[in-house]
């Protein structure tokens, strides 16, 4: 019987401690007016800049190219940052646009985006592909390589 009696005793304290939640607020900083896709004079704006960046790339243009990239890229890209991209990216090969759109990043916020694939490259799923990303003025957030494995 005693054992019955605690087991009920736990049992109730358990509810009476227990809280209702009756009004509870859910708060989503992220912006979601965003379009899914850039308009054509977004995409000309950031194409010309892109391409900017490639010839200044292919020229070894550091002044050039710096005064394309935006302010909080200058403060993470280096030299070995610009001999990476150097590398990764044959700037002989003219470039098309596959893709266009908004991506998330890290911050919580959406930043317009260009995918390249490389103009000989005829495959349905290209096997490299460049992706641009810019801030809202043009200027320009990150450049990312991406090589599929063979």
């Amino acid at each position: 019987m005693n054992k019955i009696f605690l087991i009920i005793t736990l049992l109730s304290v358990q509810l009476f401690y227990s809280q209702e939640v009756v009004d509870l607020k859910v708060e989503n900083n992220r912006k979601t007016d965003t379009p899914l896709n850039l308009s054509k004079k977004q995409i000309e704006l950031y194409n010309g800049r892109f391409s900017q960046f490639m010839t200044a790339l292919k020229s070894s243009d550091r002044s050039k190219m710096e005064s394309l990239l935006s302010a909080n890229a200058k403060k993470v890209v280096t030299d070995a940052v610009f001999k990476k991209l150097a590398t990764d990216i044959n700037t002989n090969k003219k470039v098309e646009i596959i893709r266009t759109g908004y991506k998330p990043l890290i911050d919580g916020n959406t930043y317009p985006m260009i995918q390249y694939k490389y103009s000989d490259d005829k495959a349905a799923e290209p096997k490299e592909v460049i992706t641009a990303i810019f801030e809202n003025d043009g200027k320009i957030l990150g450049i990312k390589p991406f090589k599929k494995g063979n």
